[in-house]
């Protein structure tokens, strides 16, 4: 599926980004751990569109990375969405619990308030500087014009982009990718409902169970259509559903492990990870590779849970040399949203003035590193001076109460 490959544009979502932040019950600190799985998924998503754009493997690194399996290493990147969608279920769900006390009593309006103060500022950033560019004629941001780019922006904020990709295609290279907000955020708008209507967690788990077993059945049933496959809500809505059943067993303790036992277990749930990513082609397994990959990032996740209370995280003090090594992995993680939603308006200004026929197979991994350097730059900058203060304004007025505890 080379051609499709071409054309596709993966991102991540996850809250993994858009989730709230990821704090250690014990610490009242971020996760490194989550944190790093996070960023090894955003890095996954940046490394996939910048090989679409520029083919990394025709340069040096085509050389480095000789065989089907190596190669998989720039072309799967699609699987650091689905990492993304089972943290966010799991954190999601997590911070529910803590913030509600169970999931019968959570609150319909500070739920979406929340969710609204995350998302909606810079969503709304990076469409206007899309639609800005695009008014100014450049024509990589005005995209197809069928549908038109109003029809394309009213899509992305009421969260049907991916219904309207399995209609028209791939249509708009900036948005497109924004596919995966579409997924989270019907999953979400569902999730205080369901909570509310069933209330016990003995009635909600079988309906996120039968969501992971409706997705690869979805997947099968539409293995020939690239973007039912990898966009569809029933294709996704498994992944996020998994999470929230670790949140959930996780909350419960069903089991208890010590610190040794939490770094085997994750230790080997990394490794299987890989191997997925190595091994099973996203296209060549469309059916069981997301339920593989997602299952990995579950059973981490849920070692991590009951562990939390044990030794706490490595952020919360333990400065090893690994843990600083791997600091700047997590740091992209705990800026993934903004990565998620601004790297690709750079990439589309970089191909827009410097085309793959005139950049140097020599040079591209040099220029794959400039961008993800320039790209976590602009993400910090938007987080630090207005995604992150206008989040909190908004929390505060919105929901005053629960932002205040």
């Amino acid at each position: 599926m080379a051609a499709a490959q071409s054309q596709r544009q993966i991102v991540m979502t996850g809250e993994h980004t858009l989730l709230p932040r990821s704090k250690s019950s014990s610490s009242g600190q971020r996760n490194f751990r989550i944190d790093l799985l996070r960023g090894v998924a955003i890095l996954s998503v940046l490394v996939l569109h910048f090989n679409i754009a520029y083919r990394l493997l025709q340069g040096p690194l085509g050389r480095l990375l000789r065989g089907p399996y190596l190669s998989n290493l720039v072309w799967n990147g699609n699987y650091g969405v689905i990492i993304f969608f089972v943290i966010s279920g799991y954190l999601i769900t997590s911070t529910s619990l803590r913030r509600f006390g169970s999931l019968g009593n959570v609150s319909l309006r500070d739920f979406y308030a929340f969710r609204f103060a995350r998302i909606l500022p810079c969503l709304v950033l990076a469409l206007a500087a899309i639609n800005l560019l695009a008014w100014m004629g450049i024509e990589i941001f005005r995209g197809k014009e069928n549908p038109p780019l109003w029809l394309s922006d009213l899509s992305v904020l009421t969260f049907w982009h991916n219904i309207l990709m399995a209609k028209f295609g791939y249509f708009n290279y900036c948005l497109n990718i924004y596919w995966s907000l579409s997924v989270e955020e019907v999953f979400y708008i569902t999730f205080p409902l369901l909570c509310l209507l069933l209330r016990r967690e003995r009635w909600i788990l079988p309906v996120w169970l039968l969501a992971i077993a409706i997705g690869p059945v979805y997947r099968h049933y539409h293995s020939h259509n690239e973007i039912l496959f990898l966009y569809g809500n029933f294709a996704c809505f498994d992944a996020i559903a998994m999470g929230c059943c670790v949140a959930v067993l996780a909350r419960k303790q069903v089991i208890s492990i010590g610190q040794w036992t939490r770094r085997a277990i994750q230790i080997a749930a990394l490794a299987w990870m890989l191997f997925v990513f190595l091994h099973a082609g996203i296209d060549s397994v469309p059916v069981w590779g997301p339920t593989l990959m997602a299952g990995g990032t579950a059973i981490f996740l849920l070692a991590e849970g009951p562990s939390a209370d044990v030794k706490g995280t490595e952020a919360s003090g333990d400065l090893s040399l690994l843990t600083r090594l791997l600091s700047p992995i997590a740091w992209l993680g705990q800026h993934s949203y903004e990565l998620y939603l601004f790297h690709i308006l750079l990439l589309a200004g970089l191909m827009t003035n410097l085309p793959r026929s005139l950049m140097a197979p020599g040079t591209r991994l040099g220029w794959l590193v400039l961008f993800v350097a320039v790209s976590s730059l602009l993400s910090w900058a938007i987080a630090r001076f207005y995604s992150e203060p206008l989040n909190r304004v908004l929390r505060r007025k919105l929901a005053p109460a629960v932002a205040a505890s």
